[in-house]
């Protein structure tokens, strides 16, 4: 083989698995529009590909952060609804008016760049953030009937919707959540009060799970369409991403001999190792040492001694696999593999974290299913 087509690690996206999560969390609000959020290149999946798959399965809308992941979308030749929401001041909103991508606003300054950039002829559609309690980007309540007024009463926009992001949807019964749709409730009549007749869209993928009632008129789901789930309840979501490696070394050593560097591990009888060249430079991470396994020859064997940049090594006890054979790192485990959910859990992070960050130079992507 040449070196192109034998990548040292692979991610496998699965497009079907994710047109499969997108159709169930769209059957489960049938009275919304769903908004596939694809920010971060997709939470690391590939924003081109996801979007186009989520397109297949309904979605109506695509939800990026920044107006950059927007427009190499429209480039790309994507025409439905796009959605951009937080950008440094400077960015350049006349590019996103030009390209159709909906804006979002969230100060009066914000709303006054952004009708400043609205080319001739021209105007913007703007969604509102109205900031309910998770205190990050958005509108804090006593500025929000300026805000309000003052997009009514710009001649060069179109206020779409009002929004706003869940602090504790993914802890179902956690009292901000109805805090939070008490507040949100309040802003939208001050946005009809004031003459609008904005969508609303408040639910992320836990929301569309668990509470029906803000679904509204979009829900944006997130990591569930990647198929990880963000709520204590079972659903039947698949995750769409899988790592893989295969051995590149096999060879015994003898009771005693230590492992990899500082030599934290010790064979305590004689055993065979298998060296797969996957390491923290290619999303494995060093603080899983001595804590994680792989899927190797249909059942999970250890990782021993500290993950190097480029490398880790597997006991394999008497076994000898072949060079070449497959290792999955993480899959959806349904063969009893680890899950990305598997490395969060002993990380104390979630799996957006491990799953956004497998976008790596080394490590290539494959895309299974249709369209693929």
């Amino acid at each position: 083989m040449t070196p192109s087509s034998s990548p040292r690690a692979r991610v496998d996206i699965d497009l079907d698995a994710i047109r499969h999560n997108l159709t169930l969390l769209g059957a489960r609000a049938p009275g919304a529009e769903v908004m596939a959020v694809v920010k971060a290149d997709a939470y690391g999946h590939g924003a081109l590909p996801v979007a186009r798959a989520a397109v297949e399965a309904g979605a109506s809308w695509l939800g990026t952060c920044s107006l950059g992941e927007a427009l190499d979308l429209r480039r790309a030749g994507i025409t439905t609804r796009l959605f951009s929401w937080l950008d440094v001041p400077e960015v350049d909103f006349a590019a996103g008016v030009e390209a159709d991508v909906d804006l979002a606003a969230s100060s009066v300054g914000e709303l006054r760049r952004i009708a400043a950039a609205v080319p001739a002829g021209t105007r913007a559609r703007v969604h509102l953030k109205i900031d309910t309690g998770l205190s990050r980007n958005g509108c804090p309540p006593a500025g929000w009937a300026e805000l309000v007024s003052a997009a009514a009463a710009e001649p060069r926009v179109d206020v779409v919707a009002i929004w706003s992001h869940l602090a504790c949807a993914d802890e179902p019964g956690h009292p901000s959540i109805d805090a939070q749709a008490k507040r949100f409730a309040e802003a939208y009549d001050v946005a009809r009060a004031a003459g609008l007749d904005p969508k609303r869209h408040l639910a992320n993928s836990a929301a569309v799970l668990t509470r029906p009632d803000l679904h509204f008129d979009v829900v944006r789901p997130g990591i569930a369409m990647y198929g990880l789930n963000p709520v204590p309840q079972a659903e039947d979501l698949r995750p769409a991403m899988t790592f893989r490696s295969a051995v590149a070394l096999v060879k015994r050593i003898e009771a005693g001999e230590s492992v990899s560097y500082g030599h934290t591990w010790t064979a305590s009888h004689d055993t065979n190792l298998a060296l797969v060249p996957a390491g923290y430079a290619d999303g494995v991470p060093r603080s899983l040492s001595g804590r994680m396994d792989v899927w190797l020859g249909g059942q999970r064997r250890p990782v021993v001694g500290r993950v190097c940049m480029d490398q880790l090594i597997v006991d394999c006890g008497d076994d000898e696999p072949e060079v070449g054979v497959e290792v999955v790192l993480f899959g959806p485990g349904t063969k009893g593999e680890p899950t990305a959910r598997e490395w969060a859990d002993k990380l104390g992070t979630i799996d957006y974290e491990i799953v956004t960050s497998m976008y790596r130079p080394r490590v290539r992507r494959r895309y299974l299913g249709a369209g693929s």
